[in-house]
């Protein structure tokens, strides 16, 4: 028989924890629609108690998205299980997800509670957190490192008040597959009223175990599983769920277990977090990685022309991975483009389907090759940007460079009131020289912490994205950007950062200087 295994995708939360990540809500919002069409049972929006930004995303999530249980984090407290269910309570099936720490190390210096006084609290926070969600996730933070008596004592007490799901997390990562299975067994033959409870996984991967740890956990009793697309996540991240999915698909002789995920929309669901947070993945890395498909080695080369098989366990397009040829060019005229756009998984409306087109054009009179990549970079940047609030807009730009002077960028920006500004600054780089100027432009307090260039596909006239993360006034933020010229990408991922403090913070105009 095969067994149901639900998936809880986390990468709202715990994957937005990453350092550096900084989302916006229609970012937040576009990742949330594309993991309803990837086929997730639960997605954890964030943590509302955390953040008026938290809880406007959760709650806007909460209110779009109809085919998923939404869920949020809360402490044990009454203040957060309030504003929690605030920001669910218009959710089709809302569930609470709360957490207190249960080994002795955070019971003792986290907490500063006695374990009798841990299970009376969980007990009292459950019990009234039944009061407003129809389902209540309550986890053991720490349980790998906890006494597996206590475990079995306290997983008994929040069942009775309520919890309908336990989770025994491997919260830093510390756990072996052999450990974290026998911890899911013992829970199983040790708690009496287990059996009105689902048992859920969540794997760190500090040790590089999160995904094999999770295995092994539904093979001593769980029937859900967290992790987080790409496997993002704090410190070194959580299990990816790509990876646990694909190991199940693949290996179904060793692992009789089915989720209701729909493996094609991998590679989408993939590009998408990876180019809204910055973070990049490993050309290595499985299944989602450059390299996972290639084959350098001759003989490796010669087998796979034979026969696929003899050195590629997992077919390409079984993760929607489809050969990225020339579909669109200069001639090819809008009701093309639209159909393109729905192929590629988008809904945009008509004003920002509008821009897109108008940038696709002026794509194809500089790029001889238009590649489904170039055409996800343009969407993506433009569903998720926020078009009615004023913002800082890069006008014009010059930068002259080379061995025989010192770098100098001229640059001319509109601010969020309107006014035009323009002045010029020196640098060491082309780069540096734009980053000055840009930071005389807008008064305020900017830190650049990292800079990062790739390309969107391969080739000279490759469309190019920056990535940046820096603080700005002390708030952490990261921007991304895209051009064909690395210095207009550069600009733009700058200003985009500057931007996000300035949505966030809209209440404060921010200072600017006309030189």
């Amino acid at each position: 028989m095969v067994q149901s295994i639900h998936i809880f995708d986390t990468t709202l939360r715990d994957g937005e924890q990453s350092p550096g990540v900084n989302l916006n809500q229609l970012e937040k919002l576009e990742i949330a629609r594309q993991l309803e069409k990837f086929g997730v049972n639960v997605m954890e929006a964030g943590f509302p108690a955390s953040s008026q930004g938290d809880f406007d995303a959760v709650r806007t999530i909460a209110r779009t998205v109809r085919n998923v249980s939404i869920a949020s984090l809360a402490r044990a407290t009454k203040s957060d299980i309030d504003i929690t269910w605030e920001a669910l309570k218009e959710a089709e099936a809302p569930r609470l997800h709360m957490f207190l720490a249960t080994s002795p190390i955070h019971m003792t210096y986290k907490l500063k509670k006695s374990p009798e006084q841990v299970i009376q609290l969980a007990s009292e926070m459950v019990r009234y957190a039944r009061e407003k969600f129809p389902v209540v996730e309550w986890s053991a933070e720490d349980a790998s490192r906890s006494d597996l008596g206590f475990l079995a004592q306290i997983i008994e007490k929040v069942i009775d008040a309520g919890a309908t799901v336990i989770n025994l997390p491997d919260t830093v990562g510390y756990a072996t597959p052999e450990e974290y299975g026998r911890m899911f067994r013992y829970v199983k033959e040790h708690v009496p009223n287990i059996h009105k409870a689902v048992l859920s996984a969540h794997c760190h991967d500090d040790l590089g175990l999160a995904v094999a740890n999770t295995i092994a956990a539904i093979e001593n009793g769980a029937t859900q599983v967290e992790g987080t697309i790409n496997g993002i996540g704090e410190r070194a991240g959580n299990a990816a769920l790509e990876e646990f999915a694909i190991a199940l698909a693949i290996r179904r002789d060793q692992y009789p277990y089915s989720t209701s995920l729909n493996l094609k929309e991998i590679k989408r669901t993939s590009d998408l977090v990876r180019k809204l947070t910055g973070m990049t993945i490993a050309p290595n890395k499985a299944v989602v990685g450059q390299n996972a498909f290639a084959h350098e080695s001759g003989i490796h080369q010669d087998g796979v022309l034979k026969h696929p098989q003899t050195y590629e366990i997992i077919d390409p397009s079984m993760v929607g991975i489809e050969s990225n040829e020339l579909v669109l060019g200069k001639h090819s005229g809008r009701h093309a483009f639209k159909d393109k756009i729905h192929q590629l998984g988008f809904s945009l409306e008509d004003e920002k389907a509008d821009e897109a087109f108008k940038q696709f054009k002026l794509l194809t009179d500089r790029k001889k090759e238009v590649t489904d990549e170039d055409l996800f970079t343009i969407l993506t940047d433009i569903q998720t940007s926020v078009s009615d609030v004023k913002k800082y807009e890069l006008l014009a730009y010059q930068v002259q460079s080379g061995s025989m002077n010192l770098p100098t960028a001229t640059i001319a920006l509109t601010t969020p009131e309107g006014i035009r500004v323009e002045t010029a600054r020196t640098g060491k780089g082309p780069v540096e020289a734009l980053y000055n100027t840009l930071e005389a432009l807008i008064k305020e307090d900017i830190h650049l912490a990292k800079y990062q260039l790739s390309s969107v596909g391969q080739g000279r006239d490759a469309l190019a994205e920056v990535h940046v993360k820096m603080t700005v006034n002390d708030v952490k933020v990261s921007g991304r950007g895209s051009s064909q010229d690395v210095l207009e990408a550069s600009a733009i991922a700058f200003l985009n950062a500057v931007n996000r403090v300035f949505y966030s913070q809209n209440t404060k105009v921010l200072q600017t200087a006309n030189s």
